[in-house]
């Protein structure tokens, strides 16, 4: 089986040398999406919800250059570095990007991300 992999243009994740997603198959991996914009940057430091939302607007993106969409997510892997604080904003989240049926998801609070400021990654499996 082919592995193909998915770029975006720009791609703000090559100079940390991985893929933005792997296509095998009728199944995409998609690697862990956050809040920054095209040049890299993060959009806000202190505001969780423009981090989330930008994070699924790349998330999809990284989807659809893949061939597939945000309604074809089966898993979402979600990481939230304030658990207590972040926890209800994420269910607000899945209802805003996702319909039912719902991916299976899985989320965990870790002590910090790639950097500091960094409030949420999120990473998916979908079909193609």
């Amino acid at each position: 089986m082919d592995i193909q992999q998915i770029e975006t243009d720009p791609d703000p994740y090559a100079p940390y040398l991985l893929s933005q997603g792997i296509r095998i198959g009728d199944m995409l991996l998609v690697s862990g999406q956050v809040g920054i914009d095209d040049a890299g940057e993060l959009v806000s430091v202190d505001e969780f919800e423009t981090q989330a939302d930008q994070a699924f607007r790349n998330l999809g993106r990284v989807l659809e250059a893949g061939g597939s969409s945000l309604d074809r997510v089966a898993k979402v892997t979600t990481f939230l570095t304030d658990m207590a604080a972040n926890f209800p904003k994420v269910v607000e989240l899945r209802r805003k990007w996702f319909t039912p049926p719902y991916p299976a998801d899985t989320i965990v609070e870790v002590r910090s991300l790639y950097r500091p400021e960094v409030m949420l990654e999120i990473e998916a499996i979908a079909v193609i």
